[in-house]
């Protein structure tokens, strides 16, 4: 500790020299325009505290495609549709790479998760193809065998809530019974059991939750890249601890499968079988274990808490405005009409419903900044041209 802070001076200096060069060899050469940057920490102040709104704002004063200096990195900012379009689409080769944050770095995360390596690496073509094929794939979405297991799950859900509202205390968390129902559909449908078997049923809701809290906390690294090695707020430290348990719970179902495959049980053809028998990657032997275990962390943890989180925020709207609450039960008693509970089937023609989704999703978005972009080339979008690497938010 005594090192690092007696570096540190000389690493802030450091930082404040390489910024200063690059803002006034670099200006902003061919960069959208945008607010003015102050000195050394750019437009960080301007994020705010909900940086998806202060962008916003700082749209309609800047327009659509505007460039941001934060820290000693440029970021070009697309909010609206046209300027998305430019960006995800017709110049979606230039700006294929990712910029990875440094938590993402932690054990190596960013090397094996689809989510941050390039469409050109073949280790995303070969998870791309497997979740594509396989995971999200129509024929293994519709199976009889699925839909049972989600038609199981929801009785779950409804009987739970039943018990809560008579036998208990009468008080329903919603966001935990909806993460406990996503997370046994998740489980279920990659290892054939419910993770809460496992005597610890609200582990993974820690572990996601502190995961969450993590990496939504602005990085001085990814800000200021010149001290990333340093991890002056410990957060890739953090992350690693993270990682590390959630590696735990699903080493524990990788073990299992392999004891039941080496004792010559029946497969079960879940998720986990096709993840352990597949062949498709550029050295023909399958994933290896660190793949396994960062595929099966991005799925939970980008799977049961985003949507958990939908369904609370939706039931809490609905519960401060009853008049749309009753619209809600009039359509689906119209739909269901004589029928004991909702299909499936049904929900194509529940349109208000729908409707209230979409309206969650616009005011509540789990995730109102998508992963940003990283320009390898030179493009232009909405008129500008970047001359230099920079990260893209839409």
């Amino acid at each position: 500790m005594e090192i690092l802070l007696l570096y540190a001076p000389y690493a802030i200096l450091v930082v404040s020299f390489l910024y200063l060069l690059r803002l006034f060899v670099g200006g902003r050469h061919n960069l959208p325009p945008g607010p003015r940057p102050l000195p050394l920490i750019g437009n960080l102040l301007d994020l705010g505290a909900h940086p998806h709104r202060s962008l916003a704002r700082l749209a309609e004063r800047h327009g659509p495609v505007m460039a941001l200096r934060l820290g000693a990195v440029t970021t070009v900012v697309a909010s609206s549709a046209d300027a998305a379009r430019d960006v995800l689409q017709r110049h979606d080769a230039a700006f294929a790479a990712r910029s990875v944050p440094d938590a993402a770095r932690a054990c190596a995360h960013d090397r094996h998760s689809m989510g941050w390596l390039p469409p050109s690496s073949p280790r995303w073509r070969a998870l791309r193809k497997v979740c594509a094929g396989e995971l999200f794939a129509p024929h293994r979405l519709d199976a009889r065998a699925t839909q049972s297991l989600r038609h199981e799950k929801v009785r779950q859900l409804e009987s739970h809530v039943a018990w809560l509202a008579h036998e208990g205390d009468g008080v329903v968390d919603v966001g935990r019974v909806a993460f406990a129902t996503v997370r046994n559909l998740l489980s279920c449908a990659v290892f054939s059991v419910d993770l809460d078997e496992r005597g610890a049923p609200w582990e993974l809701k820690d572990v996601i939750t502190e995961f969450t809290v993590a990496v939504g906390v602005p990085n001085v690294s990814d800000f200021f890249p010149a001290v990333a090695p340093l991890d002056p707020q410990r957060l890739r430290r953090r992350v690693v601890r993270v990682f590390q348990r959630m590696y735990a719970m699903f080493d524990e179902q990788i073990e299992r499968r392999l004891r039941e495959r080496a004792a010559g049980e029946l497969p079960r053809n879940d998720f986990l079988d096709v993840l352990l028998d597949y062949r498709g990657t550029e050295d023909g032997r399958g994933f290896d274990r660190q793949t396994l275990l960062t595929l099966l962390t991005d799925l939970f943890s980008a799977g049961s808490d985003t949507s958990a989180s939908t369904v609370e925020w939706a039931m809490a709207e609905l519960l401060q405005n009853p008049s749309s609450m009753a619209k809600a039960r009039d359509e689906l008693a119209q739909v269901m009409g004589s029928k004991p509970e909702i299909e499936e089937s049904d929900i194509g023609k529940l349109k208000y419903l729908q409707a209230i989704v979409k309206e969650t999703f616009r005011l509540h978005p789990p995730g109102p900044l998508l992963l940003p972009h990283q320009a390898e080339t030179a493009a232009e979008i909405g008129g500008a041209r970047p001359g230099e690497r920079v990260g893209d938010r839409a």
